[in-house]
């Protein structure tokens, strides 16, 4: 039974970031900005926005990204990926981001524009790969590039040593960070980040946290993802699909004694998944010790 506790290791040295995603509707927009708010005192070390399938939410992300800059103190890293577009296309909208004051980019190849599964197509004149479009943002301008890493490897990789061959590249090209798919099984990070490290990659590798808002939404995106999903995350929230005040508390549970057995284990930076959602974040860092920065500090921080 994990004890809800700060971590023995301090809470200065942990490190946040979140991921948000560009709303579609009025209502989501307004769900997607007051999470923003109610995340942002917490000082995260940058926000990230996602990018949609061959770009079909490039303009929304990059109105969510322009609106981070003008009216907050975080950081903003915006989604970046090689679908559906040309390089010079691509260079446009790096340079845009530029020019809007971004100067964080998560580089993706993106998945293939038929879909999860389907076969994946670099675009005629495009950047074919993930190490391609970090090596182009690096020549129009001084960002910080994010890349995914795999602790299950990616589904589409021949196996784990093939899939870290592609990160292995992605860093010769530029890569700053990798962020990795969500996980479950902490071993798996752990076990992950003992092979990259022998394999001389030496950047940081900072775990992608899921706190499981839905469990049949999340396992359905595992599915998707290649990420596995144990046995006992599912006997938690087993007889919970219509009980939603205890489902929240299994939540807060699951996802803290994740993040504090990391933390207890040398873990001190982490990258949330919010869905737009921030009650369950801001519970899970204020178990890990973090606590709402006064406004001029967050700005200084920020600078």
């Amino acid at each position: 039974m994990v004890s809800f506790r700060p971590s023995r290791h301090g809470a200065r040295r942990i490190r946040v970031s979140f991921e948000f995603f560009p709303p579609k509707t009025p209502d989501m927009e307004a769900t997607l900005w007051a999470s923003i708010e109610r995340l942002a005192p917490l000082a995260p070390n940058f926000v990230s926005v996602t990018y949609g399938a061959g770009g079909s939410t490039r303009e929304r992300t990059h109105n969510t990204v322009a609106r981070i800059v003008r009216g907050t103190p975080l950081r903003p890293a915006a989604h970046l990926t090689c679908v559906a577009a040309t390089r010079d296309e691509v260079n446009e909208v790096v340079r845009s981001y530029w020019d809007a004051g971004v100067r964080h980019i998560v580089a993706l190849r993106g998945d293939p524009i038929a879909g999860i599964g389907a076969k994946y197509e670099p675009h005629p004149g495009g950047y074919d790969q993930t190490c391609d479009l970090v090596a182009g943002i690096k020549r129009i301008g001084n960002f910080e590039v994010s890349v995914s890493a795999y602790p299950e490897k990616h589904p589409e990789a021949a196996s784990l040593d093939a899939d870290i061959d592609a990160l292995r590249k992605k860093v010769d090209c530029g890569a700053d960070r990798a962020i990795t798919q969500f996980f479950f099984d902490n071993d798996l990070y752990l076990r992950y980040l003992d092979t990259v490290r022998s394999r001389g990659i030496d950047i940081p590798i900072v775990p992608g946290i899921l706190p499981v808002q839905n469990f049949k939404q999340a396992a359905s995106f595992a599915a998707r993802a290649g990420a596995s999903v144990p046995e006992w995350l599912a006997q938690r929230f087993e007889g919970l699909e219509e009980d939603v005040d205890t489902r929240k508390l299994i939540a807060a549970a699951v996802a803290a004694e994740q993040v504090l057995d990391l933390v207890d284990r040398g873990v001190t930076e982490f990258h949330f998944y919010t869905m737009n959602r921030a009650d369950l974040v801001y519970a899970v860092c204020h178990l890990l010790g973090l606590r709402p920065v006064p406004k001029v500090e967050a700005e200084r921080a920020a600078a």
